[in-house]
């Protein structure tokens, strides 16, 4: 057991370099071919750190022996935006009464209402389709379901790319790992940065789920409850970190669209692989985690709606519904 655990935080150490690496280069890649500074930090930069949470499930799925890992699949596939949408919107709200409390910046966020409002009608279109999909007692319906997932993403960012920021953010980037010493680093240094970070995303998404699998079994609790609450958590990290030092240099459309970009990759491309790999069956516990991740995304764009901007109190109010989703599993979660 203890070899498990140990095992477990080794690979959430190698997971999260891989995507720091990984970040770091997508967005060099982003700044190389001109993309737009909205696409890179939107599309690129949320795809690249949702990477974890991308690879477990699927490695979950594929890979491993079992109920288990289908557990964990959809477990990790449920739990990604309802992490995004409470417990790293809280962060990101709780970052900027901080830095405003040390005189970094003002409690008032600037954000592009497009981007944000964008992202979340999005997220409030295909992940309630999804969830809904769990429902459906026709294995034909769920697979029609998933092509519409696919491409609602696909026309999501394609409308990210067309779109051009109103906020006129410039997008700083660090330098490049492999090539820290050069400011400029050359394309191919960059594409061996991004290879080998995927191989490391890889090989420790491999031996996270291996021991969540043994760590399940061995305690008695479900590899479900287990991968919706620890693996979302961890995996979540680079998004945090991200936004958080975005808010500290008062980018703030930076900041959110790197976690609303990201809620809506995780509530439509992985939803849409566990549809066509699992059964996608009905789960209480999966309707549960579904709904309230619903519901704060709801809430925060009501907020964004009514308001007209974005309040970091809005952002805080994410912890009150992960507190109710943690109060549930804890006095309902399903046990083996």
């Amino acid at each position: 057991m203890f070899e498990s655990v140990l095992l477990l935080v080794v690979s959430l150490g190698i997971i999260l370099a891989g995507a720091e690496l990984f970040t770091n280069g997508i967005e060099w890649f982003g700044r190389k071919l001109d993309l737009a500074e909205g696409a890179v930090g939107s599309v690129l930069a949320a795809v690249g750190t949702a990477l974890p949470e991308t690879i477990i499930p699927i490695i979950a799925i594929f890979f491993s022996k079992g109920k288990s890992g289908h557990d964990i699949g959809i477990g990790a596939i449920l739990g990604a935006p309802l992490m995004l949408s409470t417990l790293a919107c809280f962060v990101t709200g709780m970052a900027v009464f901080i830095f405003k409390a040390t005189g970094k910046r003002s409690l008032h966020m600037k954000v592009d209402i497009g981007v944000l409002g964008r992202d979340l009608k999005t997220f409030l279109f295909v992940y309630p389709l999804a969830i809904g999909a769990m429902f459906m007692p026709w294995r034909a319906a769920k697979l029609v379901v998933a092509v519409i997932l696919v491409g609602s993403y696909v026309y999501y960012v394609r409308q990210t790319f067309l779109h051009e920021s109103a906020s006129g953010e410039q997008h700083e980037l660090g330098r490049l790992h492999f090539h820290r010493k050069h400011p400029s680093p050359k394309l191919r240094i960059i594409v061996v940065q991004v290879v080998s970070a995927l191989i490391l995303i890889v090989v420790g998404a491999e031996i996270f789920v291996e021991n969540l699998s043994k760590i399940a079994l061995s305690s008695g609790v479900s590899a479900f409850v287990l991968a919706t609450i620890i693996t979302p958590i961890a995996t979540e990290l680079p998004e945090k970190f991200n936004s958080v030092t975005w808010i500290r240099r008062r980018k703030d459309t930076l900041a959110m669209g790197n976690i609303t970009g990201a809620m809506v990759f995780q509530s439509s491309v992985l939803p849409a692989i566990g549809i066509l790999a699992t059964g996608w069956a009905l789960n209480l516990h999966a309707a549960v985690t579904g709904m309230v991740a619903i519901l704060a995304a709801l809430f925060l764009w009501a907020s964004l709606f009514i308001k007209k901007r974005l309040s970091p109190y809005a952002l805080l109010a994410g912890i009150v519904f992960y507190g109710a989703f943690l109060t549930y599993v804890l006095t309902n979660g399903p046990r083996h």
